[in-house]
């Protein structure tokens, strides 16, 4: 057993640092939500495009050759793919070299012949450095040029190549594709491609659901029984199934509904199979296949028709499967995909997208949340590579429906990315994340392996102010089962810009999710496993893009494993409430010290405000909104200036016991062996989950209503502010019996003026930032 704590390292380890670089790599080109750039740092490459060859002489014994082209600028050397027996070959392949790393005066574009044992020179091009053009996006690309090869003495030889050589930036629209000189190191194909950046999108998620209401004609094996009918249904890896039908008969009647999560492209049908419970085996009584692509699609809360639907009953004729004719059986569905409804596929304290699957609900964008992913520093070393750590680390960042990752910097703990992605917002109140990971990919590594994580930080879009640039040096934090250790630093530039401040300020009052979430809401349980089948689509279909986005990385960016239990975060959601009623004790001991007298001269001030209140109670809540109105405006100078970012003192995680991190660490079910202590370990952990998850929504209200003049969010402050000073002065006016009777009849107002939809001060409440996006 554990007896001794982790060494609590010291506070400034794990700080947010506020930076300065140079930006301005690009220059803003349009309007205010356009730019190219500007918030990198701007990063000068050689760029060289080679297009094609004509006319290139004969070197094998055919009389044909199998070119490639070898570009070379001092030790940095890239080669393209090779053409078997072609004379005129196209390989539009462009290369990039950092500048930075440049050590040469010339660039050398050679010309080669494949061979077994030693491939044959057939000519060169040569450039002199100071004589290559720059180029400055968005500039008009540069075009091709024909060039003679020469020899290894200058003359001129047999063939010609048609090449593109430029200086250049990252904003370059050539950057994505080329081959760095960071990737001298790396061969193959797969490799090459897997440290480029890539932009990914998120299949779109439907819920499928399926409404069973009965059968017709269903024939057990056994005539002589009525069968104990049941539908299992199944969609992909998704299977659910009804309850065994009451009423005992040939015609069964369910009324159930089953959900699923489909993504389009839909490529596997609903399978729907009706079973009768026969002993302890189930026999199939028919099945139907209903292809997604011609199911009915629901946009709001209208009601569907059902459809009857034919049941297939295969029999083995000559040990061959067919169809029996015979078979008349039907089952009658209202089987729709909602449209309505936002597929939750993050846990919904880190959602970046709220809007309904059917585009034609979609309000229009509110602005542009801009990311420049400078560098990073500090990275430990992830991997042994030739007797010596390493990392090859890449960043991915997902919003909405898009992911982005970053080329992978080969072999370094500094690397510099400079590559700036744009996303557009269409709520303020929601989340990006980036990651760091370490690519274990190259260098003919195991495909089987997990890319390693370095950490993650999470930005609340509410919590920025708009049209400022926030440059921030953010500490990645992973927790292990020694303890929580800092991997590095990353380097982001930040920026959010609002096309319409009015339309911003007007969500505000609207309901943070689509209106189907209110009019007809899941349960509890029914968005747990929806979420869990909509992680997995989205990881599967992800890792199947090239290069794939793997399984492991998606599952850490959207917080698959968040559920599980840990006595650490039991332990930090409690410190949150205990520090949300912080303030409510602070009050009652101050109070207290009046009641006692231990500051007469106050004390004698709150007895004359108590007559005073007393006297003429239609001050009281005038009194109470100017108080918050001042209280709001005096924390203005104490306004947050920085971005959110992981904090272990709020987690627990910078002096959690050693022991209760290997019960977080354990595997589910448990690792231990005795069978009693294993099922109410589990059973402990479950339960304390739900424990966990219900204390971190308390403490999630508390501290919303702690943001309200915290300006941590400054719109959502601002608005608070102003309808503090608008109610006082009403209030101020309007005689207090007034608005008490107009309370009491609006709290006790007829079902029929009641809306399902959340009021307007709930939906505002909701959308107010809370810690959870500290949360490690």
């Amino acid at each position: 057993m554990f007896t001794q704590r982790m060494q609590r390292p010291p506070a400034e380890d794990f700080s947010l640092k506020e930076t300065n670089p140079h930006l301005g790599g690009g220059r803003i080109t349009g309007d205010k939500l356009t730019s190219t750039y500007d918030l990198v740092e701007q990063m000068q490459y050689l760029y060289v495009r080679v297009v094609k060859a004509k006319d290139l002489p004969a070197k094998d014994v055919t009389g044909s050759c199998d070119p490639y082209v070898e570009v070379k600028l001092g030790n940095y050397k890239g080669t393209t793919r090779h053409f078997e027996k072609k004379t005129n070959p196209e390989w539009n392949q462009v290369f990039a070299f950092s500048k930075d790393r440049i050590q040469a005066s010339q660039l050398e574009v050679t010309v080669k012949d494949k061979d077994v044992v030693k491939d044959d020179f057939m000519g060169r091009v040569l450039f002199d450095l100071n004589e290559i053009p720059k180029r400055v996006p968005p500039d008009s690309p540069l075009a091709p040029q024909w060039y003679r090869l020469e020899d290894r003495k200058s003359d001129k030889v047999k063939g010609e190549l048609m090449l593109a050589v430029w200086m250049g930036t990252q904003a370059d629209e050539a950057f994505p594709e080329a081959w760095h000189s960071d990737a001298a190191t790396v061969s193959g194909t797969d490799a090459l491609a897997n440290i480029r950046s890539k932009v990914y999108l998120s299949p779109k998620l439907w819920y499928l659901r399926v409404n069973v209401i009965e059968a017709q004609d269903l024939l057990p094996t056994d005539k002589g029984r009525y069968p104990d009918a049941f539908v299992k249904a199944t969609l992909g890896n998704q299977t659910l199934r009804t309850r065994v039908s009451q009423g005992r008969g040939i015609n069964p009647m369910w009324n159930e509904d089953l959900m699923f999560v489909a993504a389009e492209p839909f490529e596997e049908p609903l399978i729907l199979s009706v079973e009768d419970r026969v002993g302890n085996k189930d026999e199939v009584m028919g099945k139907c296949t209903l292809p997604l692509q011609y199911v009915d699609r629901r946009l709001d809360h209208k009601p569907v028709n059902p459809r009857w639907f034919n049941l297939e009953k295969h029999i083995i004729v000559d040990g061959e499967k067919k169809k029996d004719p015979k078979f008349a059986s039907k089952i009658h569905l209202r089987i729709f995909l909602e449209g309505g409804y936002h597929v939750l596929d993050e846990s919904t304290h880190y959602s970046s997208d709220l809007r309904p699957t059917a585009k034609v609900l979609w309000k229009p964008s509110i602005g542009v949340l801009e990311v420049g992913i400078l560098n990073a520093h500090g990275l430990m070393p992830m991997k042994t590579k030739d007797g010596r750590g390493t990392t090859d680390a890449y960043c991915v960042a997902k919003y909405g429906q898009k992911w982005i990752r970053t080329r992978t910097i080969i072999d370094s703990f500094t690397p510099r990315w400079n590559e700036q992605y744009t996303w557009e917002v269409y709520d303020p109140c929601t989340v990006i994340t980036i990651g760091v990971f370490d690519n274990c990919h190259l260098h003919g590594g195991d495909k089987s392996g997990r890319d390693a994580k370095i950490g993650k930080v999470r930005i609340r879009l509410s919590t920025l102010e708009t049209d400022r640039v926030y440059t921030h040096s953010y500490p990645l934090l992973v927790l292990h089962p020694s303890g929580v250790k800092k991997m590095g630093e990353i380097h982001l530039a930040v920026r959010f810009t609002c096309s319409s401040l009015l339309n911003m300020m007007h969500l505000y009052a609207q309901p943070l999710l689509p209106k189907m979430h209110y009019l007809h809401p899941l349960t509890v349980n029914q968005l747990d496993n929806l979420r869990h089948q909509a992680t997995q689509i989205v990881s599967m279909r992800l890792s199947r893009a090239e290069p794939p986005l793997r399984k492991e990385i998606v599952e850490y960016m959207l917080d698959v494993s968040s559920h599980m239990w840990s006595m650490r975060r039991s332990k930090a959601n409690f410190l949150r409430i205990m520090g949300v009623l912080s303030g409510l004790i602070a009050v009652g001991k101050w109070f207290d010290q009046i009641c006692h007298w231990k500051n007469p001269i106050t004390t004698v001030l709150i007895h004359i405000l108590f007559l005073i209140l007393v006297l003429y109670p239609e001050l009281i809540l005038p009194t109470i909104f100017l108080y918050l109105f001042l209280i709001g405006v005096w924390y203005f100078r104490w306004r947050p200036r920085h971005p959110p970012y992981m904090d272990t003192r709020l987690s627990c995680a910078d002096n959690v016991h050693p022991d209760e991190l290997a019960e977080e660490f354990d595997t589910f079910p448990t690792s231990q062996q005795p069978d009693i202590v294993r099922m109410r370990y589990d059973r402990l952990r479950s339960i304390a989950g739900r424990i966990q998850t219900v204390v971190g929504d308390l403490a999630t209200q508390g501290e919303r209503l702690q943001s309200l003049l915290s300006w941590r969010d400054p719109r959502a402050t601002a608005l608070f502010v102003i309808f503090c000073l608008i109610a006082a002065i009403v209030l101020y006016v309007t005689p207090f019996q007034v608005v008490a009777l107009l309370t009491g009849f609006y709290v006790l107002r007829h079902p029929r003026f009641r809306h399902k939809l959340p009021s307007v001060p709930l939906n505002f409440f909701r959308r107010l930032p809370a810690r959870t996006d500290s949360m490690l």
